[in-house]
């Protein structure tokens, strides 16, 4: 099925928009747009999707981006580069075409590139920035945003007009995706006169303290290095089960059906030891979980950052993204641990609980979303503690 949505969501079309948005107003406030300054970015043309836009792919901050109706199988990564298109590239680096509208496998260990439902036509105060959604990470499928004259991955540029791209390349798991399935998302930071030049909007640390103590950011200690320092949890905490690594050879999962594979198909679990250690081996992926429970508070959002490599042989991948109001409980206190991507390099290594493992880096919403992460229909990890991506069910 082509253009598969998740139930219950409604096309664009069917969502009533609040004051401003049917006008396109996006205010006069700077920093990360919130759901509703994205809904008046498509009623003023800024955000020109193929094909209508469905109410579900509306986050708290961000835009769900779908596959278009064709996959390009290429050699190898690449990047465009200035004054070049990345249609101009594929002419010379693809090696077979894809049909996806009735849905097709992409092979673990490949590299396609996809032109998206979504274009774009963005003033100059207005860039945007992507990440693989949450599911897609804990799928081990590596995604990334391309854009025509770019130097850099994920990142679009202030007044930029054209298409989008997305590279997949699956790591662990053949996957069968189709027209419309959602692999990443994008956010869009509106930036003033004197933060054109500017590539850190980072909170600062005495900040994320004066924070804490209004409402508590993470449970315990607050622990701050340019961010919130997370811990990897390793121990009986988590309870008998620590983590799970992926196996080598399995079926092929379809990334649009939640809930309909067996996680013992797919995935070892990996049990507690004694001595609170896990010894990664090279080039295998892991699903770990942080030490600590996160509270993202309304005005906020948070991006997971890797540690500095020289700290240790492995890397947490996908830099995940955290929606304003992740891990929120009635009780106030943070509700939700940060799950991790971890993989090893070339050598083995050995991680100890508690270990520093990443980091989470928070930025300013330009004002609180409508709809904070946990009140929407597909807030699949609110509340998390060890958690497989959505597509897995335990038996």
């Amino acid at each position: 099925m082509s253009g598969s949505v998740a139930p219950g969501s409604a096309r664009l079309s069917e969502h009533k928009p609040k004051d401003g948005e049917a006008s396109g107003d996006l205010g006069s406030r700077y920093g990360l747009l919130s759901r509703q300054k994205i809904h008046a970015m498509l009623h003023r043309g800024m955000i020109r999707p193929e094909i209508d836009i469905q109410d579900g792919q509306l986050q708290p901050a961000s835009l769900d981006l779908r596959l278009g109706a064709k996959a390009y199988r290429v050699r190898a990564s690449f990047l465009p580069g200035r004054g070049r298109t990345v249609a101009e590239q594929l002419s010379a680096l693809t090696s077979d075409v894809i049909s996806l509208e009735d849905g097709a496998v992409l092979e673990r260990g490949c590299v396609y590139v996809v032109p998206l439902l979504e274009s774009l036509r963005l003033q100059d105060s207005i860039s945007g920035v992507a990440n693989p959604k949450s599911s897609t990470g804990r799928l081990d499928i590596f995604t990334r945003l391309i854009t025509d004259n770019s130097e850099v991955f994920d990142q679009v540029a202030g007044g930029y007009e054209g298409p989008l791209y997305a590279e997949v390349s699956p790591r662990s798991f053949s996957v069968r995706v189709r027209k419309g399935t959602r692999l990443n998302q994008i956010r869009f930071r509106r930036r003033h006169a004197q933060q054109f030049h500017l590539n850190d909007f980072a909170l600062k640390d005495r900040d994320l303290r004066d924070m804490h103590e209004r409402m508590p950011l993470v449970d315990g200690e607050l622990s701050l290095r340019d961010g919130l320092i997370l811990r990897i949890a390793l121990d009986a905490s988590l309870g008998s089960i620590i983590g799970y690594r992926a196996q080598k050879h399995t079926d092929v999962i379809d990334v649009d059906r939640p809930g309909a594979h067996a996680a013992a198909d797919f995935w070892d679990e990996i049990r507690a030891r004694p001595d609170g250690r896990l010894i990664l081996d090279p080039d295998e992926f892991y699903i770990l979980a942080s030490a600590e429970r996160v509270h993202i508070p309304p005005d906020l959002a948070a991006e997971m950052v890797a540690i500095d490599p020289a700290m240790g042989e492995f890397r947490v991948h996908y830099a995940g993204f955290f929606d304003p109001g992740f891990g929120y409980t009635v009780s106030g206190l943070p509700g939700s641990r940060a799950v991790l991507e971890v993989r090893s390099h070339e050598v083995p290594f050995v991680l100890e609980h508690e270990q520093v493992i990443g980091r989470l880096v928070f930025e300013k919403m330009a004002e609180e979303p409508e709809i904070l992460y946990g009140q929407t229909p597909v807030s699949n990890y609110q509340g998390q503690n060890l958690k497989l991506s959505k597509h897995f069910r335990m038996e």
